[in-house]
């Protein structure tokens, strides 16, 4: 596989703590998605994860366990394990306590966060790569037995983050907080790219979530992307692409200026 292939993500173990900057499209950091986690966050979620285990235990996964996903420097197996972590970090932050740590905006975590602004060869993408590489030497069955075990605690752990007080999830590989609601819409972005990018790599068909999923995940690329370009790209790419700039993408890239 060439080399122009990329995939970006945000979930790794390293703490990694990026001061907040000045923005060309502003800096409000009022958080979109404020709301408690209400009942049909939590469905989606529970759809999604098992959505994107089926995809990630399949025999498809197994047979080309090795073999280089559509993301460059990534093995499908890898790509496997690092989908399927996105339901593992919702269970483990999920059950921690409580951070005292006073939640930011979906917007200003994917502008503080280095691997969204950076290309794919640099070390905040490249580490977590290696990462995910790193745990597909365990090998099918171990991702296997572990995705059992996500699936199973799961509800029990969406049931009760609901009454979580105060209502502030540290990602730790950040340095940061935020709202449970935000945090599960960015692990369920997290699923719905990867579970497309595993598919496309396959040569099987990319999974389809439920409405409520997709509509959440939109929503969090549009805020993040008309933050980076702002209104008119993001308008031009949507319904005017004769005037559209070339790359509206929420990662990685140039902001539009």
């Amino acid at each position: 596989m060439g080399s122009t292939k990329t995939c970006r993500s945000g979930s790794t173990v390293t703490a990694q703590t990026v001061p907040a900057t000045s923005h060309p499209h502003g800096n409000d950091s009022r958080t979109p998605y404020a709301d408690p986690v209400s009942l049909p966050v939590a469905e989606g979620f529970l759809t999604a994860a098992a959505t994107a285990a089926a995809l990630a235990t399949s025999p498809e996964v197994r047979d080309g366990w090795d073999l280089e996903s559509s993301c460059a420097g990534l093995t499908n197996g890898g790509l496997a394990n690092h989908l399927a972590d996105q339901t593992t970090n919702a269970v483990r932050l999920l059950t921690a306590p409580p951070s005292d740590l006073e939640p930011i905006s979906v917007v200003e975590h994917y502008r503080r966060a280095s691997w969204a602004h950076s290309g794919p060869d640099d070390d905040a993408n490249t580490g977590i790569r290696d990462g995910s590489n790193e745990q597909a030497l365990g090998g099918y069955d171990a991702l296997v037995a572990r995705v059992a075990a996500d699936l199973e605690a799961l509800p029990g752990v969406l049931a009760a983050a609901a009454d979580r007080s105060p209502d502030a999830v540290l990602v730790p590989w950040q340095g940061w907080a935020l709202t449970t609601h935000d945090f599960l819409v960015t692990r369920l972005m997290e699923i719905v790219v990867h579970s497309d990018d595993l598919a496309a790599g396959l040569g099987v068909p990319t999974p389809q979530f439920p409405e409520d999923v997709v509509r959440e995940v939109l929503a969090l690329l549009t805020a993040v992307s008309v933050d980076r370009h702002g209104q008119t790209a993001l308008v031009r790419a949507l319904s005017r692409p004769g005037r559209a700039p070339s790359d509206v993408s929420a990662f990685g890239g140039r902001p539009t200026t």
